[in-house]
């Protein structure tokens, strides 16, 4: 946001996040919405009812919306909310595992305004990403994926999950992606929510191996050189960033498969819903709900309570909001 602006100041999100189904292929260890092939919810939008949502986006004047899931690209009708946005203007963001991203796939997204386009390959090697992502798309899939995206024009960024499972792995996972001609390799602290949080003592990397993990991979953007893969490292965890957004909430609001509209990823507050609301009203429910006692309350008991981000991926209403 503008220097100083709070979102009080404006009327509309400055992007949206979507999540269009909670439906995909795999069941990954550190999946932050608890995805899987029988974990699509059953009251997900329907065709008319997202499309309808994509063209208030439009008429909102929201610029940039990003998708993730689940797995979006398996949506049927996720071109015509594609296309819908991109007549209205919007540039769009892609998160995918890869398995929809053909020749034909890219053509029609050079077509969209498409910002970037990202893949979770989470290891160097194909056994360690099998190991993380049991049942999604293969490392040959995902990385044929990111090769197909980069050369044809779509920003492509390498997303790596670190856990103590494949930490090893990073700085061959980064090789790999400036190999491939990636715009960026993404990666950053393991989130506390979905799936990690559910099994946090065991997938969590000790804080000094991921501290030297970062050096490494800093050391070796170095040995690249600028004019490459950009490395993008997320400097908050979770605990932190939800601390920090409370003080200075983003101006975006997420969109969850049934059409709740939430506060962040991390937090369980659903103040809107647009089945009922439009997409202005669910933002002004948004803006009451961040300054709710109930999310300050809660955020702030997450500092000496952090099982209360098992909670991540619920709805809950705000009073008030």
């Amino acid at each position: 946001m503008l220097p100083g602006a709070t979102i009080e100041d404006f009327s509309a999100p400055l992007f949206i996040a979507w999540q269009l189904t909670n439906r995909c292929s795999g069941r990954c260890m550190a999946c932050c919405e608890e995805s899987g092939p029988d974990k699509g919810w059953p009251d997900e939008l329907t065709r008319d009812e997202a499309v309808r949502v994509a063209q208030e986006i439009v008429d909102a004047g929201i610029p940039y919306v990003a998708f993730g899931g689940g797995e979006p690209m398996g949506i049927p009708h996720v071109w015509d909310i594609f296309e819908t946005l991109n007549k209205g203007g919007a540039a769009l963001k892609i998160e995918t595992d890869g398995q929809y991203i053909d020749a034909e796939a890219v053509q029609r997204l050079k077509d969209l305004r498409v910002d970037n386009a990202q893949i979770s390959v989470d290891g160097g090697t194909p056994e360690a990403h099998a190991r993380m992502r049991p049942g999604s798309a293969t490392f040959e899939q995902a990385t044929n994926a990111l090769k197909l995206l980069a050369e044809g024009g779509i920003p492509a960024e390498w997303v790596f999950v670190p856990t103590r499972y494949n930490l090893d792995e990073a700085v061959a996972a980064y090789d790999k992606a400036v190999e491939i001609g990636c715009h960026a390799f993404v990666t950053g602290p393991l989130m506390r929510i979905g799936r990690a949080a559910f099994d946090w003592a065991n997938m969590a990397p000790d804080a000094d191996d991921w501290k030297r993990t970062v050096e490494a991979l800093e050391a070796r953007a170095r040995v690249h050189g600028q004019d490459t893969t950009r490395l993008s490292i997320y400097p908050w965890d979770i605990e932190s960033e939800i601390q920090q957004r409370l003080d200075s909430p983003q101006a975006m609001m997420l969109i969850v498969p049934n059409g709740r509209a939430k506060l962040l990823n991390a937090l369980p507050f659903a103040p809107g819903d647009l089945r009922r609301q439009t997409i202005l009203e669910a933002w002004e429910s948004y803006k009451r709900g961040w300054r709710s006692p109930e999310v300050a309350d809660f955020i702030k008991r997450c500092k000496t309570e952090p099982d209360l981000l098992k909670h991540a991926n619920e709805t809950w209403a705000v009073a008030g909001a």
